[in-house]
């Protein structure tokens, strides 16, 4: 005979004015960290009460129902419907949905109604929030809504916008949140699902590794020529340009490089035109030049554009409006945020007075050229008057009345000038051989590294004018009494001297920006033509002839190392100046990258290098990892060492490393090793810890 089942009976549900309820001693929850009564007072506001509570009728001391209730479950929505009846938003008598309880224990009603609440799936949220932005609630609204930053909201759509396959494997707890936040640095579902079927045969899955597969290619937002074109052009052109939401990104990468290069390319043309109209002969145009594209041309010398009486009253009102702001503030320790913005507003208007614009010669105009390129700020770079050997004014006969020949009185005709497109060559990709063995460094790379070797030197000679006097003396004397003349890193001739060695960026180092300032101011005092330079050579003091003298010979010195020009002697003398000049390439601002250094040689060398500056520890941690990895981290690990390769050190002297003083370094989690030597995991920083309550 089948057995009856007893039928569950249900609570009552009565509606009970507010202030016939009182909290219960009996509910369980009494830590409140995390808990937001006004957010959730406010949610009512907007959307009523969405779930009742959970009351017993409060007994005399004989079991009679008093009238009253108290809460022992629903404390949190019984405090935000008192804070609304405190606000006199809601009135005191307002019935309360309430579910009420009589038999069982009070706790046991707190304690399951808070372990039977399920937390919501963060991917449920992220598709929620999609789902409201579809029905047209905009990202501010759905923030206020819900009481988080319209940053957070922008974090969880850029999520629910990954793969639907690879958020269907998040689903399945086949992902973590920090991969699934790696993915979303890319809209390209197809490109997210390669990289996820790659990781799937890989042994690294950590989110930095998604990110730099899926960037890889792409071209920083910091770059030159992105901040030249601007980011919104570059979008409006149809480019699209990926955003990390969860970690610092720099301003994101841009996706298409060949239509940034044709962005860049017609945006320089357009400039070169414009510039055309001033009647320059050529204009050279390039992203960026080569160190010492202007060696052997001559530079005019333009005439700065005096100021008028008003802008000359504007200027010494800034000047003092700066020098008072300045002396007020000497003793603070921190400038006031409105002060500091002046005295920028001040410094960039006084940068304008300053940087006056230069008029030339209209008959040297017609004769010489300029060159259009981009600064590393990513700025229109114009560098005018420069003259070629083969346009420069041939020697006319002098008549008898000591005027020049009718034909050179005669007036320069306006020309179009000559547009040519140009840049610095890109060095050939090394593949090295990935092996143990520390094979040498390849000619190439040992050239680029002495280029900069060269340029240092350069700049610390100019500033020694004793021991430029004595290296040029040395050159001389060789000269004159022995056939050794090659046993001189100086080539003393009558120009710059150049190399061909370019190494990227070398332009834009420390050094070869403060020749080139001294090149200009130089070009300044001295006279415009050679008839005049032995005079005002004699009308200059010892001092400043010495520091002439030091620039002039500092530009002569070549010490790239390359192998179809042997010359061991001269190489040896250059040495002997780095000592006498105290040149510490480190201290000069080179520092081993990816691009100089670290990403052309075999993954031996970067271990070593590692090992020299940071100790066999640190060789260790990064000796599983790939090439690519292995020298991007080996980048930050020898950051501010002082680490150097042999090209640029000197035999007899070393630099000091972390592994020579013990000092250790804190890695990166992802580099610890645990007890079977496997690296740990990268822990990445989500900013949206909320989502996955």
């Amino acid at each position: 005979m089948a057995v009856a089942v007893q039928k569950i009976t249900l609570s009552a549900s009565r509606d009970i004015p507010f202030n016939k309820l009182v909290l219960s001693q009996s509910n369980v929850r009494r830590v409140k960290t995390g808990v937001s009564i006004e957010e959730l007072a406010e949610d009512i506001a907007q959307r009523t009460l969405l779930q009742s509570l959970n009351v017993r009728p409060v007994l005399d001391a004989e079991g009679a129902e008093t009238g009253m209730f108290e809460v022992p479950a629903g404390g949190r929505r019984y405090r935000a419907l008192e804070l609304l009846v405190k606000q006199k938003r809601l009135a005191k008598t307002t019935p309360i949905p309430c579910v009420v309880r009589e038999g069982g224990i009070a706790e046991e009603d707190s304690l399951a109604e808070n372990i039977q609440r399920v937390a919501l799936h963060p991917l449920d949220q992220f598709r929620a929030f999609q789902a409201l932005r579809d029905k047209g609630v905009g990202e501010e609204e759905v923030a206020a809504r819900f009481f988080v930053t319209p940053a957070v909201v922008k974090q969880r759509l850029r999520l629910a916008a990954v793969s639907a396959k690879l958020l269907d494997v998040y689903a399945e707890d086949g992902m973590t949140l920090e991969q699934l936040m790696a993915f979303a640095v890319t809209s390209d579902h197809v490109r997210q699902e390669q990289v996820w079927e790659a990781l799937s045969r890989a042994y690294n899955k950590e989110p930095y590794a998604i990110r730099r597969q899926l960037i890889e290619g792409a071209i920083r937002a910091s770059d030159r020529r992105a901040r030249f074109v601007g980011i919104g052009v570059y979008e409006a052109a149809g480019g699209v340009v990926m955003r990390d939401l969860f970690q610092h990104d720099d301003g994101g990468w841009l996706q298409d490089q060949a239509m940034l290069d044709r962005l860049v390319a017609e945006k320089l043309q357009r400039q070169a035109e414009t510039l055309s109209a001033e009647g320059w002969k050529w204009i050279a145009v390039a992203t960026d030049f080569p160190y010492g594209h202007s060696a052997g041309l001559r530079r005019l010398i333009g005439e700065t554009t005096e100021l008028t009486e008003d802008e000359r009253a504007s200027y010494d009102a800034l000047k003092a409006e700066n020098e008072a702001l300045e002396e007020q503030y000497a003793e603070a320790d921190e400038l006031p945020e409105e002060i500091d913005q002046r005295l920028g507003e001040i410094e960039s208007a006084l940068a304008i007075f300053e940087n006056r614009p230069v008029h030339y010669d209209p008959a040297e105009i017609v004769r010489a050229g300029a060159f259009v390129s981009i600064d590393k700020e990513g700025a229109l770079r114009i560098e005018r008057g420069f003259v070629r050997p083969e346009d420069e004014t041939p020697v006319e006969p002098v008549e008898a009345d000591g005027e020049a020949p009718q034909a050179a009185r005669a007036e320069f005709p306006v020309q179009r000038s000559v547009i040519s497109a140009g840049g610095a060559p890109n060095p050939d990709a090394e593949t090295p051989e990935e092996d143990d063995t520390i094979r040498p460094l390849s000619d190439r790379l040992v050239a680029e590294l002495t280029a900069h070797r060269t340029v240092a030197l350069r700049d610390a000679l100019a500033n020694k004018p004793n021991v430029a006097f004595q290296a040029v003396l040395h050159a001389l004397c060789l000269a004159a009494f022995y056939k050794h003349s090659s046993d001189t890193c100086l080539e003393i001739t009558a120009k710059n001297s150049t190399f061909s060695a370019q190494a990227p960026g070398l332009a834009e180092t420390a050094s070869a920006v403060a020749i080139e300032t001294r090149q200009a101011s130089w070009a300044n005092i001295l006279p415009e033509t050679p008839n005049g330079l032995w005079d005002a050579l004699t009308q200059l003091d010892g001092e400043r002839q010495a520091a002439l003298l030091a620039h002039c010979a500092a530009l002569t010195i070549n010490v790239v190392k390359e192998p179809w020009n042997r010359r061991p002697n001269a190489l040896a003398h250059g040495d002997q100046l780095a000592r006498a000049v105290n040149l510490d390439m480190a201290a000069a601002g080179w520092t081993p990258t990816v691009d100089n250094y670290l990403g052309r040689v075999p993954k031996a060398r970067i271990i070593e290098a590692v090992r020299e500056a940071k100790g066999e520890r640190s060789a260790r941690l990064i000796e599983h990892l790939k090439k690519t990895d292995m020298a991007i981290e080996a980048e930050r690990m020898l950051n501010g060492t002082g680490w150097l390769p042999e090209p640029l050190c000197l035999s007899d002297i070393e630099t000091p490393t972390d592994a020579q003083t013990g000092e250790a370094e804190a890695l990166p989690d992802f580099l610890a090793e645990d007890d079977d030597g496997q690296a740990e995991a990268e822990e990445e920083q989500p900013q949206i810890a909320a989502a996955a309550e």
